[in-house]
């Protein structure tokens, strides 16, 4: 007789949403539908084996989860996060809170001003000690990959030191960590009056620097009016292209300028934000197949009236993923639990498509096939949920309902 296979981990009797067959991304109606199935999932060298209904007896377990039912999901991928930085500001939460604007704040030398001051001031090992129990919290709630933008340091030195942090703290293997160059994020107070020079040092000097090291795998843009416009977004895109990095952008997040239609012209794998889109946006988006990664934690946080146009966009047929933002001054939250349930009251996003745009459209953002779906050859990245039903991952909100979070099927 021959004997089964050995497998590292079963978890059995679950309720497995799957998200589907196919590679991502999913849109429109197809992003209701989560490919669930009672069964088993089966993993083995880290990658998934077997998922389906008796799927575990075919094999030999070292552990054996009884899930009784509950459900479980692919592990979050949170595909826009700001989580290296050196300090935070809760005192600016709460003058906002109290009617002090950003703007004046900003000239007061807060803002990201402050945050870069932070980050200038500290060391590697500072920042790292810093980010580490921030990446252990978004574990703990199902995530379990995550992208990570450097931008508070704005001068060559500082954002190297920012993507060495995020890249040590990826391998230390936390979470797996995506790197993101965005020197582009402000200009930094030394150029404050000559703008055109600072987007010079990041096309001839910072980007290439970025890439020779080969501390990022993307180049980031905050393209807004005021801040980086149309032009100069296109230049250091361009440039980041030229380096050999892929591309993605903040786009259309105060006002309309045209930075959905640049992220679609250049290439990027998703544009961000995007409460400002029209629907010559929304059009260009669609027809290119962009990634729209939504951030509705920061509209939330900031308590601005108004929310990316969730519902529009998915019946456009754009793909949609949803973020956390996290960062110190606009979104201090590492839980994408809590940024569903604002998406599904402010954003009227049903609890399917919530989970699809934080794994299988997530994982597509990040142009991640091998995760954000169970099944066969996939990392064995699984979140065993305190739930038996999908629609309470939005309903029950403010409490942590990740039993179980799997990385390449060990538990932290």
């Amino acid at each position: 007789m021959t004997r089964a296979p050995a497998a590292d981990l079963a978890i059995t009797g679950a309720l497995v949403a799957t998200m589907g067959e196919a590679p991502g991304p999913r849109t429109g109606a197809a992003m209701r539908e989560l490919g669930l199935v009672k069964g088993d999932v089966v993993a083995a060298g880290g990658r998934i084996v077997a998922v389906g209904k008796g799927a575990a007896k075919g094999f030999r377990c070292r552990r054996t989860i009884d899930a009784g039912g509950r459900l479980v999901t692919p592990g979050f991928v949170d595909p826009h996060t700001h989580a290296v930085f050196a300090g935070t500001r809760e005192d600016e939460f709460e003058l906002r809170n109290s009617g002090v604007t950003y703007a004046e704040i900003a000239a007061k030398g807060g803002g990201i001003r402050k945050s870069v001051a932070q980050v200038r001031a500290a060391s590697v090992k500072q920042i790292k000690d810093r980010t580490r129990p921030a990446l252990r919290r978004m574990l703990a709630h199902g995530t379990t990959t995550v992208e990570v933008k450097s931008g508070y340091g704005l001068s060559l030195k500082d954002e190297l030191k920012l993507l060495q942090a995020a890249r040590d703290l990826g391998r230390e293997g936390i979470v797996d960590v995506v790197t993101t160059f965005l020197g582009a994020h402000e200009v930094p107070p030394e150029y404050r009056d000559d703008r055109a020079a600072y987007v010079r040092l990041l096309c001839d000097e910072m980007i290439p620097a970025v890439a020779k090291k080969k501390l990022a795998t993307w180049c980031d843009v905050f393209c807004e009016k005021g801040i980086f416009e149309i032009e100069d977004s296109r230049r250091i895109l361009e440039a980041a292209k030229a380096a050999g990095l892929a591309v993605r952008l903040h786009a259309e997040e105060f006002a309309t300028i045209g930075g959905a239609k640049l992220a679609t012209d250049m290439g990027a794998a998703s544009a961000d934000h995007l409460m400002a889109i029209d629907e010559a946006g929304i059009d260009a988006m669609r027809q290119s197949g962009t990634v729209a990664v939504l951030l509705p934690g920061t509209t939330f946080f900031l308590g601005l009236p108004k929310y990316a146009p969730a519902r529009r966009l998915i019946d456009a047929g754009v793909p949609v993923a949803l973020a956390t933002d996290y960062n110190p001054g606009s979104c201090c939250t590492e839980n994408l639990q809590i940024i569903g349930t604002i998406a599904a009251t402010q954003l009227k996003m049903t609890a399917a498509e919530v989970l699809a745009a934080c794994t299988v459209n997530a994982a597509h953002a990040l142009r991640l096939a091998d995760r954000g779906r169970i099944a066969e050859g996939l990392l064995a990245d699984l979140v065993l949920w305190d739930a038996e039903d999908p629609r309470m991952l939005t309903y029950h909100f403010g409490v942590n309902q990740a039993a179980l979070v799997l990385k390449r099927g060990l538990a932290p």
